[in-house]
């Protein structure tokens, strides 16, 4: 079985993806000349990229991550039709997702979680020896964000899908009810929240590129992580978290009621009552772990090659 991914090169999670499963599960086939092949766009923008007539020779696999419904009628849904012609197949995260792009084509859908690698995220038990690291008070109350919040094309406006908004009206919540409190921010394009957090005289720290071992330490210095998305593909944070036994509270987006326990996932009218509960997150996520996490994707890809 030959396949062909088509990678964002963008330092964006598909990447580290594709690494993982070269590494992990088997190389993937690095031209597309060839029929008898499945091509796997698991960077769905980048279909352009591949001639039409490379498309048309072998099987189209496209992973749709999430469909931000706001900018899909505007901006995104002659994309999809143009791209759905050349698509055989659909892959998709959550049950979300799937509900959304089953209405959109009449071509099969299989929805499939992306894997958790172990061997990036996982529970440290030293945590004041990690604050002392980060130079982080150990009675500071730790929030945590790691994904873009501000939009692209100007770096000012912020992105809503993620919720930044959102977001920020839950850690000034929380500011009132810890002396202590202090955001922790990771990655590119944070401007937004960045602006918002220094207008409002909020704490925080910034590592904006850092290594996968410095982000699992930052996950474990935490004291909660926060997911305020209006649409999302995963995120791969709720998995994260769930291995480095971080506590995290969500909005019903992705695969967070497929993760984490109902009491975790929240709405703006009841951020306030939400619950982590790491055991639970663990144990659901655990089923997602390098090399289980392959199956079902090898399954399905061996499925489609034979048909």
């Amino acid at each position: 079985m030959k396949i062909y991914i088509n990678s964002a090169k963008e330092n964006w999670v598909v990447d580290r993806f594709i690494d993982e499963w070269n590494k992990f599960n088997f190389k993937q086939s690095k031209n597309f000349r060839f029929g008898d092949k499945i091509v796997w766009l698991i960077a769905p923008w980048t279909w352009r990229k591949i001639p039409k007539k490379y498309l048309i020779k072998n099987k189209v696999v496209c992973t749709i991550h999430h469909i931000d419904e706001d900018k899909f009628k505007s901006n995104e849904e002659i994309e999809f039709k143009d791209r759905d012609k050349f698509v055989d197949y659909y892959h998709v995260i959550s049950n979300k997702t799937f509900d959304q792009v089953i209405k959109l084509t009449d071509k099969p859908v299989h929805k499939i979680p992306f894997w958790v690698n172990q061997n990036l995220w996982f529970e440290i038990k030293n945590k004041e020896q990690l604050r002392e690291k980060y130079s982080v008070d150990l009675n500071s109350y730790l929030v945590g964000s790691f994904q873009r919040d501000t939009e692209g094309n100007d770096l000012v406006s912020p992105k809503l899908s993620k919720g930044p908004d959102r977001f920020l009206e839950i850690v000034e919540y929380l500011n009132t009810k810890n002396e202590n409190l202090q955001i922790i921010l990771t990655g590119k394009r944070r401007n937004y929240i960045l602006d918002e957090l220094s207008r409002r005289e909020i704490n925080y720290k910034y590592f904006e590129m850092t290594s996968f071992q410095n982000l699992n330490e930052l996950y474990n210095i935490l004291d909660l992580y926060i997911v305020s998305s209006r649409y999302e593909g995963g995120p791969q944070s709720i998995l994260e978290t769930a291995m480095t036994r971080t506590p995290i509270i969500s909005t019903d987006v992705g695969i967070a009621s497929e993760i984490l326990d109902k009491k975790s996932i929240f709405n703006m009218n009841n951020y306030k009552d939400a619950i982590p509960n790491t055991d639970i997150s663990y144990e659901n996520a655990k089923r997602y772990l390098i090399p289980e996490g392959f199956k079902e994707f090898n399954k399905l890809f061996r499925e489609i090659y034979e048909s």
